[in-house]
């Protein structure tokens, strides 16, 4: 790949996480869930593993528990969304991976600030997106957040990461 398609691959990608950012920010969970396929994998590990399948995560969420979560969280049936946090969030420092045919993997930093209750948190992670190329953008396979503190005290979470 040339310097420059590599610079083209590396801005649309730029633009899709920023995008997905934006909904998760807004709470367009029913645009997010469209970003995916259906046997995508969002997960949020606790440690590092070569497959998360066979470790504890604290989400690893399929189709049907991507879908569920969201359901709890506009149906107000999550005690952890009543009321909803306001999020902004941060995403920088995109690096390609990996390049096979029409799958890229890219990883990137996140800050995440929640303000919730007149409290503001600020929460850090090293994101990994397999994303698979449409003619139009992208579409998400997998998404892994490797929060810094995943194995120390975690509150409950009133929205996606």
């Amino acid at each position: 790949m040339s310097n420059s398609e590599h610079n083209e691959l590396l801005s649309r990608v730029t633009r899709f996480i920023w995008g997905e950012a934006a909904l998760l920010d807004a709470r367009e969970y029913d645009a997010w869930l469209d970003l995916w396929q259906t046997e995508g994998m969002y997960i949020i590990p606790i440690e590092e593993a070569e497959n998360y399948a066979e470790v504890l995560n604290l989400c690893y969420d399929n189709d049907k528990m991507r879908r569920d979560r969201i359901k709890r969280f506009q149906e107000g049936f999550s005690i952890s969304s009543a009321p909803p946090a306001i999020t902004v969030r941060t995403v920088s420092r995109f690096k390609i991976d990996a390049l096979e045919g029409d799958t890229v993997v890219v990883s990137c930093a996140q800050h995440l600030v929640e303000d919730k209750f007149g409290r503001q948190r600020l929460w850090a992670a090293n994101l990994r997106y397999t994303l698979t190329a449409t003619d139009a953008s992208f579409t998400l396979k997998e998404k892994v957040v490797r929060l810094l503190n995943s194995d120390g005290v975690l509150n409950s979470f009133s929205y996606l990461f």
